[in-house]
This record gives C-alpha cells, structure tokens and sequence, in this order.
C-alpha cells in the first residue's frame, strides 16, 4: 500500500496544517475546500508558517520551495479520487463527515484509504458508511499540526492491518508519534482534556474563580503552558462543545455533562479567538477575560 499522492478534504486550520506536513515530508497534497477563499488563505499560511521554519534554521528555503510546489489545490472534491491516502478534515459535525465520504465513493480507487482527523466521533460509524469499512481510520492530528508531535490512529471494528501500518508509515514520514487509540467517544486525548476544560468552565460558573485565577493557578500550579479557558478558546469553544456532547450522548455518564456556561457562549457566538470573543475578548491590542 505504497502512499504518495495525498488528498486533504478542507482547508481550514486543520487542513493547511495536514497539508504543510506532508508536502514537507515529499508527499504529493491535493487539497480541496467548498471555500475558494479559504484555500487561498491556507495557501498564504502555509508559506508564512514554512518561512518561519526557514527563519528558525529547522528547514532550507530550497525545502520551503519544493514543499509549496508539492501542494495543489481544487474546489472539486471528487477530484481527490485518485489520491492514494485522503484526510477528511472538515467540520466537526458528523453529518457534513459523511456527505463528504459518500460523495467521493463512486471516484475512489479501489485501493484509496479513507481517513478522518475528527477528534472524536466513531470511525466504525464512519466507515459504516461507506464501501471499504477496512480500509477506514480515524487518523486525529493535533492543533497546530507543524507544532505538536501526536497523532492518534483510531481504527474502526473493520480496520484491517495493512491500513493501520500504511497509516503509521506516513506518521513516521511526516517525523511525528502515533498513538494507537481504541474507537471510543473522544478517543485518549480529548477523553481526558475535554473535561479538564469543562471543568474549568465550570468553576467559572458556580464564582470559585475567574477567568484570570483559573488560567493562572493551572498555568502556576500545575505547570501547563496554557490556562484551560484561553486553550478552550484556542481550540474554539463549538468544537470544545461538541466533543462534549459526543462525549456525554456516547458514554451516558452525567460527569460528561457541558457546562450551561460553555453552551451559552456558544449560543453566543463567542466561540474563542476565531470570532475575537470567547472566555477572553481578543479585539484589542491585549486579550481580556470576559468574565
């Protein structure tokens, strides 16, 4: 299952992180996006985050050149067919995740592998969806992908080994970990940090703390380079929601339960630095708690 040519389905912060990666590690990138827009901006983005490499000594500008020439782009989906590997890196919401699969399946090639960086709905119902459940995984990045060093492979109930091992080939390539994680709401990393954040919402909630006491005491006191609700909106507070919500429906546990506090907001609007509010207001030179 020899992986070259690889399609990304979306070109937001996500998407142009993938895509940087893998154009880094040689691979070939079609990346596609409903947004022309969008892909222009993940274009723009990638090339001011390789100069940063280049500036920090970590890459040449030869390497910068032949990665940016590495990435292609196409508003048409179905054109990723022919790729031997596509990351579907989409909204988080399950419905948009299987539109897209089914509207690829006629174009596959039958040896196509298909991902998802979702971070925490179930690849087995994913890849239920459509015609090759085996050669279907979760394949979950971390935000910012040129940064943070995991990956988590999630394999579905049919994932077969071949495409497990292709999967942890290209991590290898790209020079990040894989952690292998059982198909379970939110996997490991989500299934420990969303509630950690929810917690902390919560006790921004019930007046135990601030928004400043409580970023401090866990930055302070538990030696975390970020406070819990400036990484809650980094992460943007919709997305901290939905985690919670896959996490709350699938496990029937009330300890998953959201925070009224972190739904309000994002009844709001205020979903975090994307929309310049969140538990923090980032319209000004500084950012200021809101609560």
């Amino acid at each position: 299952m020899a992986i070259e040519k690889v399609g990304v389905v979306g070109a937001g912060q996500m998407g142009n992180g993938i895509a940087h990666v893998l154009a880094l590690a040689d691979y070939d990138v079609l990346m596609t996006d409903i947004s022309e827009e969008a892909m222009s901006n993940a274009l723009r983005l990638i090339d001011k985050n390789l100069d940063r490499q280049v500036m920090r000594g970590l890459i040449s500008a030869e390497k910068k050149a032949t990665a940016l020439a590495r990435i292609s782009t196409t508003p048409v989906l179905t054109d990723l067919g022919q790729t031997d590997l596509i990351i579907e890196a989409a909204t988080e919401r399950e419905t948009v995740k299987q539109a897209i699969f089914e509207d690829l399946l006629p174009h596959l090639k039958p040896t196509t592998i298909l991902t998802s960086n979702t971070s925490s709905i179930s690849i087995t119902r994913l890849a239920s969806r459509t015609d090759r459940p085996e050669r279907f995984m979760g394949f979950h990045f971390m935000n910012p992908v040129p940064i943070m060093q995991l990956v988590e492979l999630i394999r579905g109930i049919a994932t077969d080994d071949a495409t497990y091992n292709a999967c942890v080939e290209v991590v290898e390539r790209i020079g990040k970990t894989a952690a292998s994680a059982e198909d379970f709401p939110a996997f490991i990393v989500n299934r420990i940090l969303m509630p950690m954040i929810n917690e902390a919402v919560y006790t921004l909630y019930e007046g135990v703390g601030s928004v400043k006491s409580i970023d401090e005491s866990l930055k302070l006191g538990a030696n975390h380079p970020m406070g819990p609700l400036e990484l809650a909106d980094f992460i943007g507070l919709d997305t901290c929601l939905a985690i919670m919500n896959v996490l709350h429906d699938g496990l029937a546990d009330t300890k998953y339960r959201p925070c009224p506090l972190l739904v309000k907001y994002v009844e709001a609007g205020w979903l975090g630095r994307k929309t310049k509010r969140g538990f923090y207001d980032y319209r000004g030179e500084v950012p200021v708690p809101t609560r």
